[in-house]
């Protein structure tokens, strides 16, 4: 017998349990590598096909993801998507070579690459804008605090169990959201999906899956490798053919003219400098913190909570701070606010008080996670619900793409650089002005965010700033004109 539940709270139930299980699997293998290299015999750099396998397969199914959401059902999809990634989950956990753990790991970056798309438009579909920055609080809570607790937990499980429980973990969450959302999901699909944009497809998953290869291992092959040339060169082909080509199809896979809307084009270019930015800064950070001022992964894990305890934080103050200031000058704050903390971050030194880190790190949490909070509010707020899969799906890939880009370059800054250093007794030490350099790096990456932050103007946003009549989430909502109409009255006489 089904319990009757208001579909919000079912939507956001499943959203959660699926993105904290994605996130939390996105960093707790790094920590593990060096234990199942050695375990199953590799060279410890071989193991990095783990991550290269996940990530291409990632790319090559999200641009797909909207319009398969569209098609075939948002709830058929979506927890088609849940069951693959928790079932991969226990194949790569039995795995007993490299091999098949790479093929069971390119399984989970298929079902990853579908479920944050699909989940994200769902999502946005059930809650009307009015409602975004209130739902905000309970949705970003877990999903800001399992990137955080990964290393943490993985240390731990790899230190007093196996590495092989940092994918069981997965199954205690997935199986019971597949098994809830099964019971109360309810299905949605667009009619007016149309078919499959197969040239879309043909040039965006191998342009996308090129260009994510070379960005994530330039770094480490050498941008000068042939390998790295070839696939970034051949992928930057592509996509620029993938423009061409979706500018003249009728039903776009990656519906470029969204970018019409002037809301969603700077929102989405603030999105992708901003995870440019905090994703080089949690990358470059704990190794300056580990190499340079000799702190264990453990003690650098703990020193980089503070910031997942700021972004949890930040998520009960959006519904307070986002109608009062708006997107624009919230939006606008907390980059400058968090690019200080940048600055501040690559001036530590060995004596700095490891608390006055914790706090910078927590002020990150704060001020950035207001502004990723109003940028995903404010992207959406003029997209219709019959665009809003191939909408999120163009979100999703954009963060995708500056996560990458904000990595590659700092990493090519730490390399070209030099973290090490030769002194005058002619001994090698950690070289800091590399990482303070990548460090300013990314403060360069939100301060190129602020600019087209300026661009945004909160009339645009008006239907997300608006109060809602007072109903909570958990309340019975009264029949509202759908989304559709409320946004065609909007824009009635605008000129974007």
């Amino acid at each position: 017998m089904k319990f009757s539940l208001n579909p919000k709270v079912i939507v956001s139930i499943v959203y959660v349990l699926a993105m904290f299980m994605v996130a939390m699997d996105g960093t707790v293998l790094n920590v593990a590598l060096r234990t199942i290299s050695e375990e199953l015999g590799i060279p410890p750099a071989a193991s990095g096909t783990l991550n290269v396998g996940y990530l291409v397969s990632l790319a090559v199914f999200l641009p797909v993801a909207g319009w398969l959401g569209d098609r075939w059902g948002t709830k058929r999809v979506f927890l088609s998507a849940l069951a693959l990634f928790t079932i991969s989950s226990a194949l790569c956990a039995t795995a007993d070579q490299l091999s098949t753990l790479t093929f069971f790991r390119i399984l989970q970056g298929a079902g990853g690459g579908l479920l944050t798309p699909v989940g994200m438009a769902m999502l946005f579909r059930t809650f009307p804008p009015q409602e975004r920055a209130k739902v905000s609080r309970m949705l970003v809570l877990p999903i800001a605090l399992a990137p955080a607790l990964g290393p943490i937990v993985s240390g731990l499980i790899v230190d007093q169990l196996s590495w092989r429980w940092i994918f069981y973990v997965n199954l205690p969450v997935g199986i019971p959201a597949v098994i809830f959302g099964m019971l109360y999901l309810k299905e949605h699909r667009e009619q007016g999906a149309g078919r499959l944009d197969v040239p879309g497809w043909l040039l965006s998953a191998p342009g996308l899956a090129l260009t994510m290869y070379a960005l994530s291992q330039g770094p480490l092959r050498g941008w000068t490798s042939p390998l790295i040339i070839g696939a970034g060169l051949t992928g930057i082909i592509l996509l620029t053919l993938l423009v061409f080509a979706e500018l003249r199809a009728k039903q776009p896979l990656l519906d470029l003219r969204l970018l019409r809307d002037r809301l969603f084009r700077y929102s989405g270019l603030v999105s992708v400098c901003g995870a440019a930015g905090l994703l080089g800064m949690l990358y470059v950070f704990p190794l300056m913190y580990q190499n340079v001022l000799n702190a264990s992964a453990l003690e650098t894990g703990l020193t980089t909570f503070p910031e997942a305890l700021g972004l949890m934080i930040a998520s009960q103050l959006v519904p307070w701070t986002y109608p009062r200031l708006g997107p624009r000058k919230l939006i606008s704050m907390g980059l400058i606010c968090t690019a200080i903390i940048f600055i501040t971050l690559s001036q530590i030194t060995v004596d700095t008080n490891p608390w006055f880190i914790r706090a910078l790190l927590f002020g990150v949490g704060i001020f950035l996670g207001q502004t990723v909070g109003a940028v995903q509010i404010a992207s959406f707020a003029q997209i219709p619900p019959p665009s809003m899969g191939r909408a999120s799906t163009w979100f999703t890939v954009q963060n995708r793409l500056g996560s990458a880009i904000g990595m590659a370059l700092l990493s090519a800054v730490l390399a070209g650089v030099g973290t090490t250093t030769v002194t005058a007794a002619g001994a090698m030490e950690p070289n800091m002005l590399a990482y303070r350099l990548a460090l300013l790096g990314a403060a360069a990456f939100l301060l190129i965010g602020l600019c087209f932050a300026l661009k945004i103007s909160d009339a645009d946003a008006a239907a997300t700033i608006r109060k809602n009549s007072g109903q909570g989430l958990f309340r019975r909502q009264k029949k509202s004109p759908s989304l559709t109409q409320e946004s065609s009255v909007q824009s009635k006489g605008k000129v974007l």
